[in-house]
């Protein structure tokens, strides 16, 4: 196959898109993953950094664990899942499509956050898929932007990644009361100063970008604040899980930024953008 000289990861997976590949890329490293491709796709992205589709489903709650077993059971190749759940009526078709689609932008993120790593091809695995799947190009472009983002708003999205805030619960009134959403308040309630935000992200079901600026709007309103090491500027110090910054918007879109992009044996697994924000 020509595909495994390419120089990184975007660029293979641009050249398996152009051939039509059906199979996964291995990527190592910290936390690394597993990147579905159905002729030449992206229809999913597995990673220790990132809560999947399912988890999204089961931790929020969306999909009861019983119904989710039995539909695995009708439905034992699970590439097929999907269309099972939507047909079961355990979930619409549409919002199945934003919940694995956002999966595979919120995968390629927390990709994009690790050290560098290498890749190999393997076989297709079955999994969750978002249909039809998404282009490299896009998902690249993305990852590039949320990077971005992050960094004007608070610093390094990787040392935000590492930060463990904590409530503000028991340091006097924060300015936010009485004007925080239900989702602003589960990351209050889920912020104990030991938590990350992968942490929170996987209790919750929520993506970790989406949790990553709720985090700092959160902050700017005094809701949460950060443990010590945060320098006094506000801006990030060099003690892992440390974040602070101005306020985000409350964009919940899955767009993205780069994944980390590197050759086979070294280099961040999906973009060009975890140097620059390391």
């Amino acid at each position: 196959m020509k595909t495994p000289s390419a120089r990184n990861v975007p660029a293979l997976l641009q050249a398996l898109h152009q051939e039509g590949y059906t199979g996964t890329v291995r990527v190592s490293g910290s936390p690394g993953g597993t990147i579905h491709l159905r002729d030449g796709l992206i229809g999913a992205i597995e990673t220790p950094g990132a809560p999947t589709a399912t988890t999204a489903l089961l931790a929020s709650g969306r999909i009861d664990d019983d119904a989710w077993l039995a539909a695995c059971a009708a439905e034992p190749d699970a590439d097929r899942l999907g269309p099972r759940l939507a047909t079961d009526g355990l979930i619409g078709a549409a919002e199945l499509e934003v919940v694995c689609t956002a999966a595979v932008f919120d995968g390629a993120f927390a990709m994009a956050l690790s050290p560098p790593g290498g890749w190999e091809l393997a076989e297709r695995q079955p999994t969750l898929l978002a249909r039809p799947g998404v282009e490299p190009r896009p998902l690249a472009e993305e990852i590039t932007r949320r990077m971005a983002l992050l960094t004007r708003l608070w610093g390094p999205a990787g040392e935000l990644a590492r930060a463990r805030p904590r409530s503000a619960t028991g340091r006097g009134t924060p300015e936010s009361d009485g004007r925080l959403t239900r989702r602003h308040r589960d990351l209050v309630e889920s912020a104990n100063g030991r938590r990350t935000p992968r942490d929170i992200a996987f209790a919750r079901g929520r993506g970790l970008y989406a949790v990553m600026l709720d985090l700092i709007r959160l902050a700017s309103l005094q809701a949460v604040h950060w443990e010590t090491g945060t320098a006094p500027d506000g801006r990030p110090g060099t003690a892992p899980r440390i974040p602070q910054g101005q306020p985000a918007s409350d964009e919940t879109s899955p767009r993205a930024g780069p994944l980390p992009r590197r050759r086979p044996g070294g280099g961040s697994p999906i973009g060009d953008l975890g140097a620059k924000d390391g």
